[in-house]
């Protein structure tokens, strides 16, 4: 498996943007309003990938009081990184295109408190693929000893 591509996930965060924006043009006036769940819901995720991520890299590493970790275990997190990372940057592209799309009727309530729960599950999502990329880095394997005096 090779590890995520940020140059993907950007692509990916563009292109949901620009999709968003363009079809809330129609569609704003009939849609429900934005609920807040998203935002703490997106920011546990986001601190358990990175506590993970800290975790396995101390087991990896053979830290003191730690246990060794099972490489199926590493496997399973590193396909967990790869799907928070490529989801996160898909729905930091959807928040992202609605708070661009509220941002131009702040003066209205409603748009205003989308704008600003958007904003804030945007930056959560952002803060869920910097975890995600960190949990995929922790599970790298190590070179050994050999390999390090080559």
């Amino acid at each position: 498996m090779r590890p995520t591509r940020p140059g993907v996930l950007a692509g990916l965060f563009v292109v949901f943007t620009i999709l968003t924006w363009g079809l809330l043009k129609p569609f704003y006036a009939d849609l429900p309003i934005v609920q807040w769940t998203s935002i703490p819901t997106v920011l546990l995720l986001a601190i358990g990938e990175f506590y993970s991520g800290w975790m396995t890299k101390a087991r990896i590493e053979r830290k003191p009081n730690t246990k060794p970790v099972e490489p199926l275990t590493v496997a399973r997190l590193v396909g967990l990184a790869k799907a928070s990372a490529y989801g996160g940057a898909i729905f930091a592209g959807i928040f992202a295109g609605f708070a661009l799309y509220t941002a131009n009727l702040l003066d209205q309530s409603v748009p205003r408190r989308d704008f600003f729960i958007t904003g804030g599950s945007f930056l959560a999502c952002v803060l869920l693929v910097v975890s995600a990329l960190y949990l995929e880095y922790c599970c790298k394997v190590p070179k050994d000893s050999d390999e390090k005096d080559r």
